[in-house]
């Protein structure tokens, strides 16, 4: 036995030599399997204590909803920071991190707050105890923050058997019939964002927000690009399940501000048809189209095309003959360009400078189908530069599935900006657009009757007026006036009555009137 003992020791101080291969002592650890068998559970141990204390978490009666807000930036309210972002669900601050000693923590332990949402990761969390809350009585919380759409969600909106949804405080809505607030001067904003958010297609594509995940946002300090707020902001607007039954457009419009360069501000009136043209423009870029009409979900709903004829005029000092001459030049002859439009416009004529004896034109009125004539390729329209003068007519070839009318209400002269307070008399139903095309255009398409979705009016004088908007629920086949917060219904036939600025009609794709 003795040349064994040798060979242990001698083996023994041979691995004692190796620190990395130490061997323990057979009499101090259990056997393999029972060790393997002893530490899994003590990890189950440990979870299965976690998940309890998840599951079982003293504080979340003390959840208010009524104070939850998540349409504001998602900012630190004392470090300013976007960073790793919490919200106390007690009284609905944001503050940053959980860990010892971030403003999160310390809210908690100072005012006795104990129930935090991470904005990013949508985990709620018990803070100072630092540990992770799973119940599903808080799904309805993270569905306020993030809204889900599936298909068959967003195929259900028109339905007829669509119930109305019920806030925290007891108010009934429908989803997409809800107010934005108006920050300060933003209403010209919010009747362009709450008119597109009816038109089915755009609705359609960015409630789903699979369709723009993957855009990838240029280099600087844009943390988010214009689609995705616009879609954020879709979501929240046709969300079943929200708190309150009107939705901030704070980040969004903080987007817009950035992508514009400043050229449209919350604080600061602006104009619904430029924001619309700029607005549209910037989705159709960054959505990555091209002048193809089907590169885009913007192009699919508005694109049209049409021909302009242009013909400039002799300058009227010039006599007969020379005028004539001029005439035969090429410089003075008609030249055709096919050109594509996202909206028309309609120009108002010119109100009368008198009162006739009835007083019959204090607010004179004109009909939709004569500001269209415009583009029946047959009347003429002269428009001045500079320099020349030219005669435009226009012949429109493909009409898109929304037509976009701005009728031109606005005039700036060399002093001031001028109103025109005419009336547009309009049907809301079964507006025949086939009346303005020639008959070879009107081979080409196979309806041509649309309906009005939505109307945008201007009130007021023309620098300090506000606008709201009309939009049609198509699950109740009812019209709503929005104006920032406040919706109320109304009826089609007063909406006629109202100094339209911007309209939006839709295809009917069916025989039926």
């Amino acid at each position: 036995m003795a040349p064994v003992n040798e060979n242990n020791s001698q083996n023994g101080s041979q691995e004692s030599a190796a620190p990395p291969i130490k061997k323990p002592k057979l009499e101090d650890v259990l056997d393999e399997d029972d060790a393997n068998e002893g530490q899994q559970s003590s990890v189950q141990q440990r979870k299965q204590t976690i998940t309890d204390r998840s599951k079982q978490c003293p504080y979340l009666d003390t959840i208010n909803r009524h104070l939850l807000d998540f349409d504001f930036e998602k900012l630190c309210s004392v470090s300013l920071t976007r960073i790793n972002v919490y919200a106390c669900l007690v009284c609905g601050k944001y503050f940053q991190g959980r860990g010892t000693n971030t403003h999160a923590y310390t809210h908690s332990v100072a005012e006795s707050h104990h129930v935090f949402l991470n904005l990013s990761t949508l985990k709620f969390y018990c803070l100072p105890d630092n540990y992770e809350i799973i119940d599903s009585s808080l799904d309805d919380i993270k569905y306020v923050l993030d809204p889900v759409f599936t298909v068959r969600d967003i195929r259900s909106l028109d339905r007829e058997d669509v119930k109305q949804s019920r806030t925290v405080d007891g108010t009934f809505y429908h989803p997409g019939v809800v107010g934005l607030n108006n920050i300060k001067a933003n209403d010209y904003c919010n009747v362009i964002l709450q008119a597109l958010s009816h038109v089915k297609p755009i609705r359609d594509f960015f409630l789903m927000e699979k369709n723009y995940a993957n855009i990838k946002r240029p280099p600087g300090d844009t943390a988010f690009t214009l689609v995705q707020r616009f879609g954020e902001l879709l979501r929240k607007l046709w969300n079943p399940r929200n708190f309150k039954a009107h939705v901030s457009p704070h980040e969004m419009l903080q987007a817009v501000v950035l992508w514009s360069n400043k050229q449209f501000q919350i604080t600061k009136q602006g104009d619904p048809i430029e924001f619309l043209s700029w607005f549209l423009h910037s989705l159709h870029k960054q959505l990555r189209g091209n002048k193809q009409p089907d590169s885009s979900v913007i192009n699919r709903s508005f694109l049209g095309e049409m021909k302009i004829y242009t013909r400039k005029l002799p300058p009227t000092e010039l006599d007969d003959v020379q005028k004539q001459l001029l005439l035969a030049t090429d410089e003075y002859q008609e030249k055709e360009e096919t050109s594509t439009f996202l909206y028309l416009t309609c120009d108002l004529p010119a109100t009368p400078l008198f009162i006739d004896e009835l007083r019959e034109n204090i607010i004179p009125q004109v009909n939709l189908y004569q500001l269209l004539a415009k583009f029946n390729s047959i009347s003429e329209k002269e428009y001045k530069t500079y320099k020349d003068n030219f005669l435009k007519r226009f012949e429109i070839t493909r009409l898109p599935k929304y037509v976009i009318l701005y009728i031109k209400r606005f005039t700036k002269n060399t002093f001031f900006l001028e109103k025109n307070p005419t009336i547009v008399n309009f049907p809301v139903k079964n507006v025949d657009f086939g009346d303005i095309l020639t008959e070879e255009n009107k081979k080409n398409h196979r309806y041509t009757k649309y309906n009005l979705v939505a109307n945008i009016v201007h009130d007021g004088e023309p620098n300090s007026g506000t606008y709201r908007c009309h939009i049609l629920q198509k699950s109740t086949n009812q019209w709503y006036e929005m104006q920032d917060l406040h919706v109320t219904s109304i009826l089609p036939q007063m909406i006629t009555l109202t100094e339209a600025y911007i309209q939006i009609y839709e295809l009917q794709e069916s025989d039926d009137t």
